[in-house]
């Protein structure tokens, strides 16, 4: 099981940007894909982005599609999360967790697939 700590969520105001990270403690870290996802008060946790093993493939969710990018590096143990032109409706906490399936393709966006779940960091965004 890999350990995963959320890192970098804080207030920002509309319009601004945030760099949320997920530190990944454990064995061959760069062997796996991993997922961002968020849940905000009184709904359900929704996927956001996710990105395969080596980086070269990322997945979105529309409503942040163009304004959010997740990245990796690999030598860190480190997964990224960067948030531009944040509004009010991403306010929520944001959680990283591991793909636990071999191919991301098609799948990537199923939080069914995914374990080893961060504690979460808290992202507000004021209008």
């Amino acid at each position: 099981q890999v350990q995963l700590v959320e890192s970098g969520g804080g207030l920002v105001q509309a319009g601004g940007s945030l760099r949320v990270s997920c530190a990944a403690s454990g064995r061959t870290f760069s062997s796996y894909g991993m997922g961002w996802f968020r849940q905000a008060p009184g709904k359900e946790r929704e996927f956001v982005a996710a990105i395969n093993w080596s980086g070269g493939r990322t997945y979105y969710a529309d409503s942040v599609k163009g304004r959010f990018t997740i990245s990796r590096d690999n030598a860190k143990n480190t997964v990224y999360l960067q948030m531009s032109s944040l509004e009010p409706e991403d306010t929520a906490v944001y959680f990283c967790a591991v793909f636990n399936s071999a191919n991301m393709e098609f799948v990537a966006r199923d939080i069914k697939r995914y374990e080893c779940w961060g504690q979460g960091t808290q992202v507000t965004v004021s209008s």
